[in-house]
């Protein structure tokens, strides 16, 4: 039996803690992933998970086979990348996280771009809220979006730079009237982002920065249901421009306090601090970093509605 395919399984195994969840995973079989964590036991002479009912733990063995285990892995996918690299294209799979409305609007027409350059890699997106551990979600590289970065475990290069917008829809405006400045937000109701701001502190650029506690009837941590709940009249919301670029051109929402700007948003793009990168993952990294290197409109810092047109995306 084929022992990297083994330590892969049973590396999977350990990640989800469960066989079937495993299994759903690599798209085999339990039965498949029972047999093969089994030969891997039988080839290390050792009991690698302790089994019960409701879960799967690794035992003192099986935590020292995982660590090295890993590596073992990550040095032979960047063997075989280098080699298959020197007479191929890049191919094989790559697990992007990104906030799911930036990933909606942006980052898949990069990764469409990116997959119609190198068809033989395979990119899944999945949604990352900026909280997701890369290690145990298996992210080879994830998009994160906000005024600065809290995990300093992690490599982290910046992209570019969204400013925010203050916006509310013209039904909202006619009931409640317009704030004329950043003071004016305590008065009404707010829209607030949970992971952003749990607190509902909105920070605002200035000499020195100012801090406005809001509050208001609506909260989440899904942005775009924020910016639904703002066009339905329900207050006022902040968000990076590009999310809100097609709307403000539209009409349907309007930008408010032009005279306060909120703090800006850092992008930035995250990877563990691996030391072998698969040639697949650095390709993507790059190819990011380029488009990077030629900032779409919506974060060039203008005020303006952003036109919503494909270069600018």
């Amino acid at each position: 039996m084929d022992r990297l395919q083994c330590l892969r399984v049973f590396a999977e195994v350990a990640r989800c803690g469960s066989f079937s969840r495993a299994a759903m995973q690599l798209s085999l079989s339990r039965g498949t992933v029972t047999k093969q964590v089994a030969a891997l036991e039988s080839a290390m002479g050792a009991q690698l998970l302790k089994r019960s009912s409701k879960q799967v733990a690794l035992t003192e063995a099986g935590a020292r086979v995982l660590a090295s285990g890993r590596e073992l892995l990550e040095r032979y996918e960047a063997m075989e990348g280098e080699v298959r690299d020197a007479v191929h294209l890049p191919r094989g799979a790559i697990r992007v996280g990104t906030p799911p409305s930036f990933g909606t609007h942006h980052l898949m027409r990069r990764v469409a771009e990116f997959t119609a350059r190198y068809p033989d890699i395979e990119v899944t997106v999945v949604h990352d809220d900026g909280r997701s551990d890369l290690v145990a979600e298996a992210l080879d590289l994830s998009i994160r979006i906000a005024a600065s970065l809290e995990d300093a475990s992690y490599v982290a290069q910046l992209l570019m730079t969204s400013p925010q917008v203050v916006v509310a829809a013209p039904a909202y405006l006619r009931r409640f009237g317009r704030p004329a400045t950043a003071q004016d937000l305590e008065r009404h109701n707010c829209l607030v982002h949970t992971v952003k701001s749990e607190s509902g502190i909105w920070r605002f650029r200035g000499d020195p920065p100012r801090e406005i506690r809001v509050r208001g009837t609506v909260r989440s941590n899904l942005g775009d249901a924020l910016k639904q709940a703002a066009l339905l009249g329900a207050g006022i919301s902040v968000h990076p421009h590009y999310m809100v670029a097609e709307e403000l051109e539209a009409g349907t929402l309007e930008a408010l306090l032009p005279d306060d700007e909120p703090e800006a948003m850092d992008i930035h793009v995250v990877f563990s601090t691996r030391r072998n990168m698969p040639t697949r993952v650095r390709h993507l990294l790059e190819f990011l970093k380029d488009w990077a290197r030629h900032p779409p409109v919506w974060a060039a810092g203008a005020r303006e509605p952003v036109r919503s047109s494909a270069q600018n995306r």
